[in-house]
């Protein structure tokens, strides 16, 4: 039996804390039988609301029940109450079983500084929660660390780079009062506190550089990860951040950074083997958006809600799909980002390619020869303009050049529907042109989904009906054809043959236009044509731009890849042409004549040089007058659609404003409107676990009823409400918390660096981390057989110079090949949202710092430094030590190192060891050189070294 409560009365009680005390008991054992979800509710026993008062003695007597039908709860669920649980909960029930509300759905409440005994120990008024809390439990405050341990903590946590000597020198001999608080503002001023924080960022955003799935293709979409680095680095306000990320492309005069910010739901998986429906694998990346959302802002677990209601939360199966709502009207676009430097480039290159076009010879004789044989062949084409347009799914949106641009979803089965009245009278002749564009994958002219989005098409059938009667075609001509899967011959009257598995097709030529042409059995005399474009094949492959074209010729033209202005150009008559239409026919003869093939190598070698600009991946809200209409989703499957739903917040939590849209935008702006309850107290609270190793709620994911209590409600609600009154800053909460006496105590949270950090640390004692700040990602190197057995193998193309020693934020995710050293340090694979990493500890991770060639490599540089000093023993273990722990080491570690680094050279001359083995070949006194190597080698692998105290 179990307590869910939606609308319950706050009762004051004494003994058992409810909240504290009562509520985990109930959502650990009988929330999943007797809680919200009405399909699997037991025995009609509802208690989300407080039911009748004899219940709770049923309750009572239940729970000590002897015989196994009728205890609670039942053996079957393996969930026996302790002799504890029981006690809590009688006692509950004996003092009036009093409710209140989930402590987490209620908005933060302001509480005054609690009173402590130790009052000089306090810093900031933070510290008095915290005192207070181990004044209750009886402890004593931990004196403050020493400046030594203070600096090294302070820069992993602040930048994730342990301090230098020379700052570690600077620090120690400050003399300022404020000294302190002068070293965190020079830390979170650093370029390197948004490549840190970025980190537990880009977990929860589940950023990779590949699509995931079996094919795990490359993708574009570092310019969103540098986006969040400087925002960061820029110290933009949590809500405004927010409101980039989740609809800054329809914030008013967006600008191109607000839409690279909306890349964060763009890094959802993408599905690419062939013959999958994309609308399917859309809808499981609606899925992943909204429990992504929902536990990076709100800290819920709403996945259970996609197929039932939530056994435990408040959260109904069709809330799920309501709030699903406001992700689904996106369309999914990739954006060139040009910078201006490249677009200032490419103005220069054209200018150059123009210029030696405009000197380029050309002979008078053959050029008249070819204008000749060209109007020969040209037809008098008329554009013709659809009165109606229909697709099965998307929409068509008419250009400004009459061409028809297609838009929204593609399947399997597509089919178009144009409508054409006040046809001229007796037209012989119907031209169907296929337009590339740069909206449209690979640049069109289709929009192919096979393996991945391609600019291929497959036209199966075209049907032409005037008068209510079939048009008879007599021939047909294409400009080009080939198909990329399938037997038989595609042309233009394999799309008029009946049969759908046949057709015509462009492969090969994406980018680029091509036609095709049909000429009736007999004139046509009707006014109205109406005309049907299937596309059917066992992938999505319709067209996305297109025109259509009558003419009136008594002998059938052959369709010809000319662009449409040339091909008017030709048609008319010379006296009608204009000087314009002479020179568009000259510069189109100069461009593509086979004669001046030779002259045009330089101009085509410029054209080689034109910038590729990077792109990214980016979402784009669809038209009003086309709103995606989203279904519930029947126990989750997307082949089980039903009611359709409208966009609604999740019902326990304060509605959405009434000033606000029902859209992206408006659900952005709720998500941070201070009377949300979750948000702020979800963020403070994961800051707080990154710094502490532990969150004041434990599960930084789950604040739902299964979640953890907070250790300290009252600290967690001060916490939100400063962030909130502070403009939503984080780096003045991080360093709110970070310049308390709680942080700066000597004894606290003592945690293993991430992957990443531990990577960093040693590129940074070392020498060798490129600091270099964005760009695209990297392959450092690991061992060649990383990879094998992975779809299409590894693809790991090692990085050469400098990027081999970039930061691991910047390391290439592959997610079907996590980079190995990052994997064996509990990095995740960045399928889904994670915010708290699991920490193991293998002995794989010490053998991985003893014979890593990354950390080999790390151990040699130092080695190298060390030798080069020609200092004493001592002399160089104490550099050793300040470079890679940040401190002096103490006399028995002193003594230790030395006798260590003379050991090894024994050993070496002794032959027990092989120097050359530690790379040390013709670098001086190979022994020395060796024995630094393996001291160092040994100090980077210590606890101390890998573990942040």
């Amino acid at each position: 039996m179990g307590v869910c409560f939606l609308a319950t009365q706050l009762t004051v009680i004494a003994g058992p804390d409810f909240q504290r005390d009562v509520r985990p008991i109930l959502a650990g054992h009988c929330f999943k039988c007797h809680g919200p979800d009405e399909k699997t509710r037991k025995a009609d026993l509802r208690l989300d609301i407080r039911p009748e008062e004899s219940l709770f003695n049923r309750l009572t007597k239940r729970i000590d029940h002897d015989d196994p039908d009728e205890v609670m709860p039942p053996p079957s669920s393996k969930k026996p109450l302790s002799y504890e649980q029981k006690r809590v909960l009688k006692e509950w029930v004996m003092q009036g079983a009093g409710y209140a509300e989930h402590w987490a759905f209620i908005p933060p409440k302001a509480a005054p500084l609690p009173r402590v005994n130790q009052r000089s120990w306090p810093r900031i008024d933070l510290d008095y929660f915290t005192l207070a809390q181990m004044e209750s439990e009886g402890r004593k405050p931990a004196p403050e660390a020493d400046r030594y341990r203070l600096i090294r903590r302070l820069s992993l946590d602040l930048i994730g780079l342990p301090p230098s000597p020379e700052e570690v020198r600077v620090f120690v001999e400050d003399q300022h009062p404020d000294a302190y608080g002068r070293l965190v503002d020079r830390l979170l001023d650093r370029p390197e506190y948004g490549e840190r924080w970025a980190q537990p960022w880009l977990d929860l955003a589940r950023y990779a550089d590949t699509n995931g799935y079996e094919k795990d293709r490359p993708r574009s979409i570092w310019p969103w990860r540098d986006w969040v680095i400087n925002a960061l680095n820029a110290d933009m306000p949590f809500d405004q951040f927010t409101i980039d990320q989740i609809a800054g492309d329809m914030l008013p005069n967006s600008t191109q950074d607000q839409h690279v910010a909306t890349g964060f739901h763009r890094n959802t998986m993408v599905n690419e083997e062939g013959g999958i429906d994309p609308l399917e694998f859309r809808f499981y990346a609606m899925v992943d958006r909204v429990n992504t959302t929902a536990t990076t802002w709100l800290g819920l677990t709403l996945g259970c809600a996609q197929c039932h209601t939530h056994k435990f939360d408040p959260v109904p199966h069709r809330s799920y799909y309501e709030m699903m709502a406001f992700f689904d009207n996106t369309s999914e676009l990739e954006l060139p980002l040009l910078t201006p430097q490249q677009r200032r480039q490419q103005e220069s290159i054209h200018q150059e390619i123009n210029q030696k076009l405009s000197t380029l010879p050309v002979n008078k004789a053959k050029y008249d020869s070819w204008l000749k044989t060209q109007r020969a062949k040209a037809v008098s084409w008329r554009t013709i303009t659809p009165t109606k347009t229909k697709a099965s799914i998307g929409w068509l949106q008419l250009q400004k050049d009459q061409s028809i641009f297609a838009n929204g979803d593609t399947r399997k089965h597509d089919t178009y529907d144009l409508e054409f009245a006040d046809l001229p009278e007796g037209i012989t002749t119907l031209r169907l042109e296929a337009l590339p564009d740069e909206r449209l994958p690979k640049g069109g002219p289709g929009r192919a989904y096979y393996e991945g989005p391609k600019g291929d098409f497959f036209l199966s059938e075209l049907t032409l009906i005037a008068d209510g009667q079939l048009v008879e075609i007599a021939s047909g001509s294409v400009s080009y054809a080939k198909q990329w899967i399938g037997s038989g011959k595609p042309g233009a009257m394999a799309a008029l043959d009946g049969d759908l598995q046949t057709g015509w097709s462009a492969s090969g030529r994406e980018g680029k236009p091509s036609q095709a042409v049909w000429q009736f059995a007999k004139p046509l005399t009707a006014k109205v044509l109406k005309l049907r474009m299937d596309f059917s094949r066992h992938y999505s492959a319709s067209l996305g731009r297109f025109r259509f074209s009558v003419g009136k010729c008594s002998d059938p033209p052959q369709a010809r890849n000319l662009p449409g202005r040339i091909e008017a150009h030709l048609a008319r008559p010379e006296d009608a042409l204009g000087q314009a239409g002479r020179e568009a026919l000259r510069r189109f003869y100069i461009e593509t004549s086979k004669d001046l093939a030779e002259a045009r190598k330089s101009i085509e070698a410029l054209r080689q040089q034109l910038p590729k600009p990077a792109t990214t991946l980016v979402m784009e809200e669809r038209p009003a007058a086309h709103v995606r209409v989203t279904r519930r989703h029947h126990r989750g499957e997307f082949l089980s659609p039903r009611e359709s739903v409208t966009s609604k917040v999740l019902p326990f939590l304060p509605p959405l404003g009434q000033d606000q849209p029902r859209n992206r935008l408006g659900f952005a702006r709720w998500l941070v409107d201070k009377n949300n309850p979750l948000t702020a107290r979800v963020v403070v609270n994961r800051f707080w676990a990154t710094i502490f190793g532990e969150g004041i709620v434990r599960t930084t994911d789950d604040f739902g009823y299964t979640g953890a209590a907070p250790t300290d409600l009252k600290l967690l609600d001060w916490l939100a409400i400063e962030f909130m009154n502070s403009d939503w800053s984080q780096k003045k909460l991080l360093r709110l918390i970070v310049t308390s006496a709680t942080y700066r105590k000597h004894s606290g949270a003592s945690y293993r660096l991430s992957a990443e950090q531990i990577r960093d640390s040693v590129l940074s004692v070392s020498g060798l981390l490129n600091q270099k700040l964005g760009g695209s990602s990297v392959f450092p190197p690991q061992h060649k057989s990383t990879g094998e057995g992975i779809y299409g193998g590894g693809g790991w193309k090692t990085s050469t110079g400098a990027d081999r020693y970039r930061r691991s934020l910047y390391t290439y995710r592959k997610r079907s090949m996590p980079y190995a050293m990052h994997d064996t340090f509990d990095a995740p694979s960045h399928e889904t949202c994670v915010a708290n990493r699991e920490i193991s500890n293998t002995p794989l991770q010490a053998l991985t710092l003893l014979n890593d060639q990354f950390f080999m490599e790390a151990s040699q540089m130092l080695g190298r430094e060390l030798v080069a000093r020609k200092e004493s023993e001592t002399s160089l273990v104490k550099r050793l030590f300040e470079r890679c722990l940040a401190r002096q080491p103490d006399d028995l570690e002193l003594q230790l190192s030395v006798k260590f680094y003379r050991e090894q050279i024994s050993r070496f001359e002794n032959n027990e060891l092989n120097a050359a083995k530690f790379g040390s070949k013709g670098e001086g006194n190979p022994n020395i050189l060796a024995a630094w190597t393996i001291l160092a080698r040994a100090i980077l692998n210590t606890h101390e070294f890998i573990n942040r105290n």
